[in-house]
């Protein structure tokens, strides 16, 4: 008994290393993303201040990004139990939009905004590819769940930062969906935290309101990409098949 006790452990642990590494990945590419747009769209602030990079160092935020999803995630496993609820976030990317043509500071802003949520969806589509090659060619069944893991969290990750309210990227798009004015939008990023902070914890951390709206969203998301994985598994089996 003791002996399958610490297998138990070990394999929880495991997991939720596993978890924590994709989560920081994920959190941080999807800062890379907003700053490698805003570089393309010729805003000279994220690479000046070497935000236009890879190194996830760059992007993280030490309480954010490292510190509170490891005790959300490491406390659990280490009593025995699944994490339930996890959640962080990166070193926001800070943008001068430099233009003075309104129009173009507009899509500018607009495009800087949706290629964080873009990158996790890129990553997302990775993990699916990697899923279904992994099932086409017989690898592990520890690497399909790690890939499968990466593909659900890059997904929450880009419908949860397209929720329509501050700090969220989604408010951006708000902002210029109804012509809200800057003084409304900069009151609302004021007093946006503590409803938002409800939101993500009542009536219960694993239950709460945005987990609620959010799991039908995922689930309707999860089909394409569980479809495209099972199409390459087909494929690479096929091919495997035929060169045999």
């Amino acid at each position: 008994m003791t002996i399958l006790a610490d297998i138990s452990f070990l394999e929880n642990l495991r997991n939720s290393a596993l978890l924590f590494i994709a989560l920081v990945v994920s959190i941080t590419l999807h800062e890379f993303g907003h700053a490698w747009m805003a570089n393309r769209r010729g805003d000279p602030l994220p690479r000046l201040q070497g935000r236009v990079t890879l190194d996830p160092r760059a992007h993280m935020d030490k309480f954010g990004t490292l510190i509170l999803p490891a005790l959300m995630i490491f406390v659990p496993a280490l009593f025995g139990s699944a994490t339930m609820f996890v959640f962080g976030w990166g070193k926001p990317v800070q943008i001068s939009l430099p233009s003075r043509d309104p129009k173009k500071r507009k899509w500018d802003d607009i495009l800087i905004t949706l290629a964080g949520p873009g990158v996790n969806i890129i990553l997302a589509l990775l993990s699916a590819i990697a899923i279904g090659i992994a099932i086409g060619s017989g690898s592990g069944e520890q690497v399909i769940q790690f890939f499968a893991l990466f593909m659900s969290l890059n997904l929450v990750l880009a419908i949860f930062n397209l929720i329509p309210m501050p700090p969220l990227d989604g408010s951006h798009l708000l902002f210029y969906a109804v012509k809200m004015r800057r003084e409304t939008f900069d009151r609302l990023t004021k007093n946006s935290w503590w409803i938002f902070l409800l939101l993500i914890l009542l009536p219960s951390p694993s239950n709460s309101v945005f987990s609620m709206v959010m799991r039908p969203i995922i689930s309707a998301l999860w089909i394409p990409f569980s479809h495209l994985a099972g199409l390459i598994a087909q494929i690479i089996a096929m091919l495997s098949g035929s060169q045999s």
